[in-house]
């Protein structure tokens, strides 16, 4: 696969993801509009955003083909790890959005700038420490 195909489906899929997060958030945040409920908005939201992602780039990104509870796991782990840095970049534009103009759209704008660079930093660490025994194959061209 090469460079530009593979971008092209990362990106994909983190919009897939992305709009999960965003709609989670939404349903979350119907329960009300203080503090507590926009933090477990963001956690949830990120929750259900981190499992989908992970299944999509194990597949189709890295080809990592392991199975069975352990193989997971500990992948799994890694990978959330690699997301904390992640999430932190995420979380804080996505706050400061929603602090500075208090709306609905800021703050999914601050989300999705967040996300954008998170997961481009995310990329590089999950091919670094993570699926390091994946059978990834991205032909450059010149």
């Amino acid at each position: 696969m090469t460079l530009g195909a593979l971008a092209l489906r990362y990106g994909f899929f983190a919009v897939i993801a992305t709009v999960a997060n965003l709609m989670t958030q939404r349903v979350v945040l119907m329960a009300g509009e203080d503090m507590w409920v926009f933090v477990v908005a963001m956690g949830a939201g990120t929750l259900v955003g981190l499992v989908i992602k992970y299944l999509l780039d194990k597949r189709w990104i890295f080809y990592d083909v392991s199975t069975g509870a352990a193989a997971h796991g500990k992948k799994f782990t890694l990978y959330t790890i690699m997301g904390l840095l992640t999430t932190a970049i995420f979380w804080g534009m996505e706050t400061v959005f929603w602090v500075v103009w208090s709306t609905d759209l800021m703050r999914e704008i601050g989300a999705v700038i967040g996300l954008t660079i998170g997961y481009v930093v995310k990329y590089n660490l999950d091919r670094r420490f993570v699926f390091t025994d994946a059978t990834l194959s991205v032909r450059r061209e010149a």
